[in-house]
């Protein structure tokens, strides 16, 4: 007897549609499983085997050969259990009709039949999908989601029994339909920028890199509010379109971390410590996972203490923050992930992080000076488009009553451009002013003559690289933005030259 069914793999983000093909023959009792298979797929035959004889049904006493073509695609995760079931079920006659080809099965099973939930739901019902398959058995568990993805049916079950009962028409499962959007449930926050005393210029470039999605260095002594304005920039971020909300559900997917199994609808903001190592800020391992770059995908990746982190982790990245994906090689697999995020790091102007300071005497030699500074390279700053400068606070900052612009104020102010982004950029894969190629820059950053004459001074006087020059109409572009100005008039290039003239301070 033969049968064969539909199932997927995943290689990175993108799903591939695997032909599970069983025969039972005469023979010895023997369960092979052929076609490229990694151990926890080999695996799945004493998990397929106890399920069934479990969920009440005779496993078979025959030769059994699975196949999963194609044969030549490696593949890996226990979500073939299912399919492999249900393979075994329609080759011995229990199961009649899987209702055509069109229909897939993922799921991982326990040795009682449960369907248990799995990594990676939704890249695959996405992947399956544009692969033209129209109806999909998910575990109940991971049905919300799935059932983010239109145009595919997803069967939510919670045991093979009840697949076997629904495909036979014993019982019926109603399509799961989700109707929540990504302004449902946004998390609350418990912080404000509110709470923010003095650092006015500092709550500015953080509203502006917000904006546009800008890459921020913030040097400061210490206590002078750096991380503290930091943790507070997820409040002002703006809202997640669905697009973007899907893309990082899908890397949480993958990455096996995701809470609620649901639309992820908050802005991701990472934090890794300064002793992370190159691989977990990039990715790898064996079958290489997402690494912070991606995890932090249309999000933050926050780096306090920047020049603590290792020379060669820092220097990584590098190319993602340019590229916007990260290529992670390994002997099993080459996978490719998106790596848009948006790098907020912090850091002292010396090691013992009172150079500059008016109130505190600083104890480090300036050789000592210069070696904590060159941890940094000019390459790297020359990819981060804000560069701000804080002092401590003033007593009278601190003592201050006057209402501040609260997080939500500011918020709204960061929806406003950003909204004004999407509508200039509709069509071209664009979200946000840093995204901004060669071509459109000139197309978009358009300058008056008193602002083009400033930006061309300015490019003489401090010698700015081709990349510097084009970070600045980036950031030129947003800072208009923010003002609903369609020209970058000169009052807001002086800005964005301002938050590049740190450069010749500490390492010119």
């Amino acid at each position: 007897m033969y049968s064969k069914v539909n199932t997927c793999v995943l290689q990175g983000l993108n799903g591939y549609i695997i032909e599970v093909e069983t025969d039972l023959s005469r023979g010895l009792p023997v369960f092979n499983i052929v076609g490229l298979a990694d151990t926890s797929i080999k695996e799945s035959k004493e998990r397929v085997r106890t399920a069934i004889k479990n969920s009440g049904y005779v496993f078979p006493l025959n030769r059994i050969t699975v196949n999963l073509a194609p044969a030549n695609l490696r593949k890996e995760g226990s979500q073939l259990d299912l399919s492999i079931a249900v393979g075994l079920l329609i080759a011995m006659g229990v199961i009649d009709n899987i209702h055509g080809n069109n229909i897939a099965f993922i799921g991982e099973l326990g040795l009682d039949g449960k369907l248990n939930p799995i990594e990676g739901a939704l890249p695959m019902v996405i992947s399956m999908r544009e692969l033209n398959i129209k109806k999909c058995i998910v575990p109940y568990e991971n049905r919300d989601e799935s059932a983010v993805v239109e145009d595919i049916e997803i069967i939510p079950a919670k045991s093979l029994r009840q697949v076997v009962n629904f495909l036979n028409g014993n019982e019926n499962i109603a399509p799961y339909k989700t109707n929540t959007t990504v302004e449902d449930n946004i998390e609350g926050y418990n912080l404000d920028f509110s709470d923010i005393r003095g650092q006015d210029s500092l709550k500015r470039a953080l509203e502006v890199a917000a904006a546009g999605s800008h890459n921020t260095l913030i040097i400061g002594p210490p206590g002078a509010g750096k991380t503290m304005a930091a943790r507070r920039l997820p409040t002002i971020l703006p809202t997640l379109t669905f697009d973007e909300a899907v893309e990082v559900t899908k890397i949480y997917s993958v990455a096996g971390m995701l809470k609620s199994n649901a639309l992820i609808r908050n802005r991701p903001f990472r934090s890794p410590h300064h002793t992370a190592s190159a691989t977990s800020l990039i990715g790898g391992g064996r079958i290489p996972k997402p690494g912070e770059v991606s995890l932090a995908h249309n999000g933050v990746l926050f780096l306090d203490e920047l020049p603590e982190f290792k020379k060669e982790a820092i220097e990584a990245l590098r190319q993602p923050m340019e590229d916007g994906v990260v290529t992670i090689s390994r002997i099993n697999a080459t996978l490719t992930y998106p790596s848009d995020f948006m790098m907020i790091a912090s850091m002292n102007p010396c090691p013992c992080g009172y150079y500059g300071d008016p109130y505190h005497e600083c104890s480090c030699t300036q050789n000592n000076i210069d070696r904590y500074l060159s941890k940094i390279s000019n390459p790297l700053l020359d990819r981060i488009d804000i560069h701000i400068e804080v002092l401590p606070v003033e007593y009278k900052d601190l003592n201050d009553d006057r209402k501040l612009d609260t997080s939500e104020k500011i918020r709204a102010r960061v929806n406003n451009a950003r909204k004004i982004q999407l509508e200039r950029y509709k069509g071209k894969n664009i979200y946000s002013n840093s995204q901004l190629g060669t071509k459109d820059i000139k197309k978009y950053c358009k300058l008056t003559k008193e602002a083009e004459l400033i930006m061309k001074q300015a490019f003489k006087k401090y010698r700015f690289s081709a990349r510097t020059y084009n970070k600045i109409l980036k950031v030129g572009r947003t800072i208009a933005d923010l003002d609903e100005d369609h020209m970058i008039q000169d009052k807001h290039i002086l800005e964005a030259i301002r938050y590049r003239s740190l450069n010749n301070k500490y390492w010119g």
